[in-house]
């Protein structure tokens, strides 16, 4: 059972989230919140897989409330997938850099909503699909010059280089393997031993230290 926490300041998408959530067997709404310090608060009281986080919100705001639930070793199995309301938020950029694993646009299909719920409790990572490659393309044009490798990326191999590399483009797994001529399974190992090298929570965060070791095409 997949355990889901939603913190909105709108009552009708908490409410929304959590009907949506319930009709499913795998899911389990384990609270609300309005805010960001109830936020934070919830996610240390339940501990949820999967957090739906709000970034704007009163008392305190979501990409605070982030930092405190990823920096919280009593939260280390949570993931937060940020609820934002443009493609581009302006927010979008440092959110990722503070660990968010995934963002999803408040207006888009429940399919989606549901869809990323569990891949992201299954260990990967999400950026709605109209938010992907536009959210890459300007992190890029506003990093042009900024390249601090990461303190452990000489522990990667040449391949795994390679394929964060890829990872950086925004393509799948599948993607990659189609391009590299290479199984999925494959470059699902290279990601993995890499993520689990440099520290990344997760596929988004792998984007963020690609891009600011250098790493990215």
């Amino acid at each position: 059972m997949i355990r889901v926490a939603v913190a909105d300041d709108q009552s009708l998408v908490r409410l929304g989230v959590g009907v949506l959530v319930e009709t499913e067997d795998d899911l389990e709404l384990v609270g609300s919140a309005e805010d960001g310090q109830q936020a934070v608060a919830l996610a240390r009281r339940e501990r949820p897989d999967v957090f739906l986080m709000d970034i704007r919100m009163p008392v305190k705001d979501g990409l605070s409330a982030l930092r405190e639930i990823v920096e919280d070793p009593s939260c280390a199995d949570t993931r937060v997938i940020m609820l934002t309301t443009f493609e581009l938020d302006e927010y979008v950029f440092e959110a990722l850099r503070g660990g968010a694993s995934g963002f999803l646009i408040k207006d888009g299909e429940p399919a989606e909503l549901l869809h990323a719920i569990r891949v992201v409790a299954d260990g990967g990572s999400l950026l709605a699909s109209s938010v992907t490659r536009k959210l890459i393309e300007e992190f890029a044009t506003r990093q042009p010059n900024r390249t601090v490798p990461h303190p452990r990326l000489d522990s990667l191999t040449v391949r795994e280089r390679e394929i964060v590399g890829w990872v950086a483009t925004g393509r799948s797994n599948d993607e990659i393997a189609a391009a590299l001529v290479v199984s999925p399974a494959t470059v699902r190992t290279h990601v993995g031993r890499a993520m689990s090298k440099l520290g990344a929570r997760d596929r988004a965060q792998l984007v963020v230290f690609a891009y600011q070791s250098g790493l990215a095409p």
